[in-house]
């Protein structure tokens, strides 16, 4: 048994930290709100982000984050990317051990064009309490995992150690976790996937059928592996769990907040009304601008994230960025990636 500090009780940390629960870890899930952590241990419950769903009575609410992480080997970050590097700062001041951080966030930061890994290294360099950062990353809906329906996933990690200790703690019969060593790919493919989504659900909101989607996500797949192999991914991995398996999910679901968005934005709302009625963080917004910077900094091709930019912060109409789209000039569909 381990214990397991889980940084965001949220939907998503909630449906991980009963995940950690079922495989008999010690569980502490830490959040801000006094009452909804009152509800998780009094009642069992988290029901603004899970209704429904009874916790397993080894998981623990905190609001003391000390208190939360005392003694714990593995820290579960779950926070939005926003909030990845003033989350570590506060953990390193109240850490009194080394620990291994664990990542289940998606998203690259504007300005730095950091991947959530380097951010948490970054925060770390002048203290002691990391031994390893994990990306844990692939197709799972809190939703579905809150339920111990059949999920995948992949973690990743500089050190292959790290990683197969990150898939013991977490797998089990319902929950199946793989492992792969391409932790440029995983993150990458986790966070530009939900870009992708934004334009199908856009496209969904604009009365365009499932032609237009199977474009969107073939389409969608070059760029993130075009730009993943410019950092440095293997192209292989975008076939895998966290990028092609990531995408179906997220483009396809009515769990998927990004799509939800999108679909929005294409029936006429504003970004800053699909914001406020959704009243929860949609990381593809905030990953479409660092992506779109990053591009232009490499010089690497991808008209969809330029496309989604447009509308998102330009102003341009939905219809008119899908035909712009539509009138590029002729390509040829294969592309080469230098693989070694």
């Amino acid at each position: 048994m381990a214990k397991v500090a889980v940084i965001g009780a949220g939907s998503w940390g909630t449906a991980l930290a009963i995940v950690l629960a079922d495989n008999q870890h010690d569980v502490r899930l830490w959040g801000r709100r006094e009452e909804q952590i009152k509800e998780i241990n009094e009642q069992k419950t988290n029901k603004k982000y899970l209704p429904d769903i009874k916790l397993p009575d080894n998981i623990t609410g905190y609001t003391n984050l000390e208190e939360a992480v005392s003694q714990v080997e593995t820290v579960l970050l779950v926070v939005p990317t926003k909030a990845i590097r003033e989350t570590v700062q506060q953990l390193i001041t109240v850490l009194k051990q080394p620990v291994t951080m664990v990542h289940a966030s998606k998203g690259i930061e504007p300005g730095s064009h950091k991947r959530i890994s380097e951010m948490i290294e970054e925060e770390c360099l002048q203290s002691h309490q990391l031994k390893d950062v994990v990306v844990l990353s692939g197709p799972s809906h809190a939703e579905e995992v809150s339920l111990r329906q059949p999920t995948t996933v992949t973690v990743s990690s500089k050190k292959q150690e790290a990683s197969e200790a990150a898939q013991d703690l977490f797998m089990n019969q319902h929950f199946r976790v793989y492992t792969n060593q391409d932790l440029i790919g995983v993150e990458i493919g986790g966070a530009l996937k939900n870009i992708i989504a934004l334009v199908c659900g856009l496209t969904s909101g604009l009365g365009l059928g499932d032609n237009t989607k199977a474009a969107i996500m073939t389409r969608g797949l070059a760029e993130i592996t075009r730009l993943g192999v410019k950092l440095g991914a293997d192209p292989l991995t975008f076939a895998g769990l966290s990028g092609l398996g990531d995408l179906i999910v997220t483009c396809t679901s009515v769990h998927s907040r990004n799509w939800r968005a999108g679909h929005m934005i294409g029936k006429g709302q504003s970004l800053d009304e699909v914001l406020e009625k959704m009243g929860m963080v949609v990381e593809g917004i905030r990953t479409t601008k660092a992506a779109h910077e990053l591009a232009q900094e490499l010089n690497v091709e991808m008209p969809i994230t330029a496309a989604l930019h447009a509308v998102l912060f330009d102003g341009i109409h939905p219809r008119d960025a899908a035909e712009e789209l539509m009138g590029r000039v002729r390509k040829h569909e294969v592309e080469e990636f230098q693989i070694y």
